[in-house]
């Protein structure tokens, strides 16, 4: 059965890999989820989408809240795209639109007398102008247990709370890391995935993405983003 996926992303950032061979071509994030709405369709998963051309400053809580009850109500998973300039670092980030769609796909919606559970979420993380994307998935850390880094301080809070956020979170055997470990198993609610990896097997992280939101009473879910600054 197909599943209505949600997809949150920041329009006009340019900070992203081109996918064009010419160089007055500027790529933005949006041409990465037009590919995505085709990888989706050929994959017969349904794509919904919103703009970020909408100034949040002078909406109510309640408009807000109206206009994307609409938009995520009947969708299963929510896709956030990851770009390296998705934040305006100096808004607030309740003056942005990407925590807010965040923040109403991790809550229970009730629309005409019913009521959808939470979504699953998956961060999938685009390349930036270099083709690189340790900005926040770095690979192989550490020579001894090749794990990875995720650099959660340059997420949206509303995502870095809801990383390694299992209520029984368990580290690995390795001992050669300073300050936080690193951590095994279903660690984190929200996955992160390099589009490289996603786009060669859609069906696996969205079908994992539903495992975890099948399991969700396991993870402490942080859905607030009222005290975050940019």
């Amino acid at each position: 059965m197909a599943r209505k996926i949600f997809v949150s992303y920041k329009y006009g950032d340019t900070n992203v890999e081109s996918l064009s061979d010419s160089f007055f071509v500027s790529t933005k994030a949006r041409d990465y989820v037009t590919e995505l709405q085709q990888l989706l369709s050929d994959y017969n998963e349904i794509y919904k989408g919103e703009n970020d051309n909408e100034d949040l400053s002078d909406f109510k809580d309640s408009t807000i809240e109206s206009r994307l009850r609409n938009k995520i109500f009947d969708s299963s998973i929510t896709i956030v795209v990851v770009s390296r300039g998705m934040k305006a670092w100096f808004d607030d980030e309740k003056d942005q639109w990407m925590p807010w769609e965040i923040s109403y796909s991790l809550r229970e919606l009730s629309k005409n007398g019913r009521r959808s559970k939470p979504n699953g979420v998956l961060m999938l993380v685009l390349p930036d102008e270099d083709g690189a994307y340790d900005y926040y998935i770095k690979e192989k850390s550490c020579p001894y247990c090749n794990c990875r880094t995720l650099k959660t301080d340059f997420l949206f809070g509303i995502l870095r709370r809801n990383v390694f956020n299992s209520k029984s979170i368990e580290a690995t055997d390795c001992d050669h890391h300073t300050g936080n470990p690193a951590y095994t198993g279903d660690h984190s609610y929200i996955l992160s995935v390099k589009w490289s990896d996603f786009k060669k097997a859609p069906t696996t992280y969205l079908d994992r993405c539903a495992e975890l939101r099948d399991k969700i009473d396991d993870f402490n879910i942080s859905k607030s983003i009222h005290t975050d600054k940019g």
